[in-house]
């Protein structure tokens, strides 16, 4: 299992929310490059940047901080947050984005996700942003009336890398992961699930670990790393 430590980016800041309200944002790094160079020095192999202030707007906001995390790392990056045409995917990847992933634009335009799957094979993820069983818009703040399963199946034979599940109404909480969330859907399709929302405990990741269904593929690790109620010693060691 892969661990994505999260670089959530705000106001050009690195913050952590709870449930994707952007008024609850906690200021823990005011420098995201080097909050990326310390996630790489602790070990992880991959980086989850989001710009949010681009998911609601609809457009790269914090551009400038995504470039120097680039800048700062020799690890793959997976970017979201705003990017909603082939030229916003084609600008990132040709700035060293490894995988771009897809959110708003995978809900309300699947021809963009195909496309840019088959330009890029194996480097376009989509994002699964579920609240109450619905799948989330334009930065959580709209319900898309699908759910989890029928916005996956759009897109089982279309070559995307992943799919990123997020458990909106624990995302930021620490309140635990719901795994039934994540090792459902990793049943349901045969797109590898990376899990995000609610981490609390190394115990969150050795569930996931030990799902008897279809293997989850990734966790992506916010406020509980922060916060330092795990260590990027125990995540590790409990991942691997």
């Amino acid at each position: 299992m892969i661990l994505y430590p999260a670089i959530d980016l705000k106001d050009g800041q690195c913050v952590r929310v709870v449930r994707g309200d952007l008024s609850t944002a906690t200021v823990f790094n005011n420098n995201p490059a080097d909050q990326a160079r310390a996630w790489m020095a602790a070990g992880f192999r991959w980086l989850h940047v989001v710009d949010l202030n681009g998911s609601v707007s609809g457009r790269v906001v914090n551009g400038e901080a995504v470039e120097a995390i680039l800048e700062s790392v020799s690890i793959p990056v997976q970017l979201g947050g705003g990017i909603r045409s082939l030229d916003d995917i084609s600008r990132w990847i040709d700035r060293g984005v490894s995988r771009v992933i897809l959110g708003t634009a995978a809900v309300r335009d699947p021809g963009l996700v195909r496309a840019a799957a088959r330009r890029w094979p194996e480097q376009i993820a989509v994002s699964v942003d579920v609240r109450r069983d619905r799948v989330a818009v334009q930065g959580w703040t709209e319900d898309s009336g699908l759910n989890a399963v029928s916005v996956a199946r759009r897109f089982e034979d279309a070559g995307v890398s992943s799919l990123i599940v997020t458990d909106i109404d624990r995302d930021g909480s620490m309140s635990g992961f719901h795994v039934e969330t994540f090792g459902s859907l990793a049943d349901a399709v045969r797109i590898p699930v990376i899990a995000a929302g609610g981490l609390a405990s190394v115990a969150d990741i050795e569930r996931l670990a030990s799902w008897r269904g279809e293997p989850i593929a990734g966790a992506v690790l916010g406020r509980a790393l922060y916060a330092g109620a795990i260590t990027p010693a125990e995540a590790l060691m409990a991942a691997a």
